[in-house]
């Protein structure tokens, strides 16, 4: 619920005690001790739902210069008016009955974007922490980088000032946005050089075998139900006008960590690494703003002046067309990222079922199969198997004859690495996958 609070003139008060009277809304009036022409301050606490229409109404009688309306949140109303005024709103606004009026949205939208100075120091922090995080393979420092990113208000003040018509709202939340982006990417880049130089991290270490690199180097489909679940809750939580700081969480969820493996991909010199972690951000990024574009236009957001609507209204769908557009081009790659690992998947769950044949078929010693190990070429599309790692266990002194030869041939019979388009045929050729038999000897009883 809210509390209104109206400076009038003494020639509005009537209009407008007529309007909270036909409403069946209490009121106070208070007369101004100053000497302005604006003479009296009416107070009343409203349901959040009859904010916006009450406001409309009264926006039309209250344009002296220097007025003003409070709209201010209330903790409680004991009134048996409030209860009836509450339950016909409530009735009359059964799709969202905690919607905030479009002045309260646009402001907590405002409040949302730090100053620059801020916006990009707790960016840069971020971008840092978690990119120590993914290099010391801490979930639990990546997950801390999230709470200190700013990166949910820019979305949001992007959407609001789509669909509200404020073209500097918009410009604001696409600037800090784009600014948001490089300057985390420069400060992961910087950082992980400064890592580098001074030996923070092992020389020679393969940052890709690092579970938390690894992960975020090739991103699927399933990482936009992240970025979409993330733009939705954010914008939902705004208008319902609950508090945005774990969804923010959400929002750096599917921005920071990827951000920071860019960066660490470029001071590594391995720009596949720093694509492919680029597109999942860019991607991320378009969903998130369709999502919050979409909840704020379904839950009927408009400019105030009704000229304008029409406009907003052009611009909303013109502007989610883009996002859309943008999303399914750089969609691409993660649906290519999804079929290269079920097509690998699959690769390997064959292989799996037929090395113990190859193994079992070891006369004369006793083989028992321990793990079996596909190491492949690249970390991004299209993998090509390259080196198949079986150990296996035996007595001391027996090696089978041949159980490289027979594994060798199951695996080139079994091996379907090419990529195949229907009608096109494969536009990657298959590799004959290098097999290695590692053996454990095992101690005599």
């Amino acid at each position: 619920m809210r509390l209104v609070q109206v400076l009038v003139s003494e020639e509005k008060q009537g209009a407008i005690v007529d309007i909270l009277d036909e409403e069946g809304i209490d009121f106070v009036l208070t007369e101004e001790a100053s000497d302005r022409d604006l003479s009296a301050v009416i107070s009343f606490p409203l349901p959040t739902p009859a904010v916006e229409p009450i406001l409309s109404q009264l926006r039309e009688i209250q344009t002296e210069e220097g007025s003003y309306i409070i709209v201010s949140e209330a903790e409680t109303v004991v009134s048996l008016q409030f209860e009836e005024l509450k339950a016909r709103y409530e009735q009359g606004n059964s799709k969202d009955t905690n919607r905030i009026a479009r002045e309260e949205l646009f402001e907590r939208a405002e409040d949302m974007s730090p100053a620059h100075r801020t916006f990009l120091l707790l960016t840069t922090i971020s971008s840092i922490v978690a990119t120590t995080g993914l290099l010391l393979d801490s979930a639990a420092v990546v997950v801390g980088s999230m709470v200190i990113a700013p990166l949910l208000g820019p979305a949001i003040g992007t959407g609001v000032g789509t669909v509200l018509d404020n073209e500097t709202l918009f410009r604001q939340g696409v600037k800090q946005q784009a600014i948001g982006l490089v300057a985390a990417v420069a400060a992961a880049t910087l950082f992980t050089l400064f890592v580098q130089a001074t030996n923070l991290v092992p020389p020679g270490t393969d940052v890709l075998e690092i579970s938390e690199i690894s992960s975020r180097v090739s991103p699927d489909l399933l990482t936009l139900v992240i970025a979409i679940g993330a733009g939705v809750a954010g914008a939902w939580s705004l208008t319902a006008g609950s508090s945005e700081v774990l969804v923010g969480v959400m929002v750096a969820a599917a921005l920071v960590p990827p951000l920071g493996v860019v960066g660490i991909g470029i001071a590594y010199g391995m720009p596949i690494v720093a694509l492919s972690a680029s597109v999942s951000v860019l991607v991320n990024v378009c969903a998130i703003n369709i999502a919050g574009l979409g909840v704020f236009w379904y839950k009927g957001y408009r400019p105030t002046a009704w000229a304008k609507e029409n406009q907003a209204s052009k611009e909303t769908r013109r502007r989610i067309l883009v996002f859309i557009l943008l999303t399914l081009v750089l969609s691409g790659f993660l649906g290519l990222v999804s079929y290269d690992a079920y097509r690998t998947s699959q690769f390997e769950q064959e292989l799996r079922s037929d090395i113990p044949a190859a193994v079992d078929a070891s006369t004369g010693t006793d083989v028992q199969l321990i793990d079996i190990e596909v190491q492949y070429d690249d970390p991004v599309p299209f993998q090509q198997p390259q080196r198949i790692v079986v150990t296996v266990s035996v007595p001391p002194g027996q090696e089978p004859l041949g159980l490289t030869d027979r594994i060798q041939q199951r695996a080139d019979t079994r091996i379907q690495s090419s990529f195949h388009v229907p009608g096109v045929g494969s536009i990657l050729d298959s590799t004959r996958a290098e097999v290695t038999v590692r053996y454990i000897f095992r101690e005599t009883e």
